[in-house]
């Protein structure tokens, strides 16, 4: 799979209004509101530095709306500048008059961070990019700039307006942390070892569920091992009880229960679902069989059983690839399964890829993320990628230098 987009060395970058979309979302600790990890903020380094004689204003988001972690970029943008040889301004307006008047007034070698592009709601929208060029967003802001770059590979499989609306009006390009992204996974899809196992858990279950489907039936994975909400679907689908709170909670996704009984229906012995859960009883810890989660506290974890069972499939693989944690790690006690497995991949003898701001974020924590062969910055845009579909940003980036080239 190969990509003809621009890069940064295809421009005079200097005095040039760069409008740079980043990814640092950014795990959060649920008691102290504060970054745990800054992966992905000291991965936008490189484009940085290819920047400086630029005058750079950066849009990225934190979470989504209705989550916990939904908050201002002020923070990220401190830790910027730790990472950064330039200097670095933030402002709480997006597309506003006060965020319109401090990029006009932009000078070589700053930094402006906007705040959270996601408290817009345009940004929710999802379309074509010459439909979301017509947004307020875009129009309000692509006049202001000389080159837009799209740095941000772990929001790649989006089609929203900030990663496919501006590279229909601007020229865009690619950032370095895109460029290598791509060229490691592309090295990943032409010569996987066998066999090769895939690890799917976090919250995100609308993008693992799909994602599963096509990496099952186009044969990229002989082993799925699922934890986290992806595990709790894929239980429920086959008739598993959880307490009444969770019971409630998945009423809420009946079409993704769909879709895992249809894969089970075919893939069931390629597929591998916990066990035993680690769930909260009385504030601590509790090993829980599947057959007593009905009576039991949240599910936080997988259990003990399951974490030794994967890391023994993860030891027999030659590819492993994994996205999201097993659990809620950021929660003391219930780190264990996304530790052991992390831990049996660094021991691996295998190709083995981790994905998501979450994951990564914490082989960062542990100290082994230079044990992995690759550490990609993204969690669902990993997946779609591996699974050969297609890549809206991507795309967006590949039309844009068309357009550019014919100019």
């Amino acid at each position: 799979m190969e990509f003809d987009y621009l890069t940064l060395d295809d421009f005079e970058l200097r005095d040039k209004r760069v409008l740079l979309r980043l990814d640092i979302n950014a795990p959060i600790d649920p008691t102290t509101n504060q970054i745990l990890d800054d992966t992905r903020i000291i991965a936008a380094k490189p484009t940085l530095d290819a920047l400086t004689r630029s005058k750079v204003v950066v849009l990225s988001h934190q979470s989504r709306p209705g989550k916990d972690d939904f908050t201002s970029l002020q923070q990220h943008a401190t830790l910027l500048q730790k990472n950064c040889s330039q200097h670095v301004r933030f402002i709480d307006d997006v597309m506003g008059p006060a965020a319109r008047k401090a990029i006009r007034k932009l000078s070589r070698g700053e930094v402006l961070v906007l705040d959270n592009v996601r408290f817009c709601a345009e940004e929710t929208l999802e379309d074509k990019g010459e439909k979301l060029a017509k947004t307020n967003l875009v129009q309000r802001l692509a006049p202001l700039f000389n080159l837009y770059v799209n740095d941000a590979f772990a929001a790649a499989h989006r089609a929203q307006t900030s990663l496919v609306g501006f590279p229909h009006v601007l020229p865009s390009a690619a950032g370095r942390l895109m460029e290598k992204e791509l060229a490691a996974l592309q090295q990943l899809l032409q010569r996987p070892e066998r066999p090769s196992t895939y690890l799917l858990g976090g919250a995100k279950i609308e993008d693992k569920v799909p994602v599963i489907e096509n990496i099952l039936s186009t044969g990229k994975a002989d082993h799925v091992l699922v934890g986290g909400n992806v595990g709790k679907i894929f239980l429920k689908a086959l008739g598993q009880k959880f307490n009444e709170v969770e019971e409630e909670e998945l009423t809420e996704v009946p079409e993704q229960i769909e879709k895992a009984k249809k894969i089970l229906a075919t893939y069931r012995n390629r597929i591998s679902t916990p066990i035993d859960f680690g769930t909260l009883q009385n504030g601590k810890r509790l090993e829980t069989q599947i057959q007593k989660l009905s009576k039991a506290g949240r599910t936080l974890d997988i259990g003990a059983e399951t974490a030794k069972k994967f890391s023994e499939l993860v030891g027999e693989s030659r590819t492993v690839v994994a996205s999201g944690p097993m659990g809620v790690f950021e929660q003391d006690g219930f780190e264990l399964g996304t530790r052991t497995v992390l831990e049996a991949m660094a021991s691996a003898g295998a190709f083995t890829v981790i994905g998501g701001g979450h994951l990564a974020g914490y082989a960062g924590i542990m100290g082994i993320a230079e044990r992995f062969s690759h550490v990609s910055t993204a969690g669902g845009a990993m997946l779609t990628f591996l699974a050969g579909e297609e890549l809206p940003a991507i795309t967006a980036l590949v039309q844009a230098a068309k357009r550019h080239k014919r100019k």
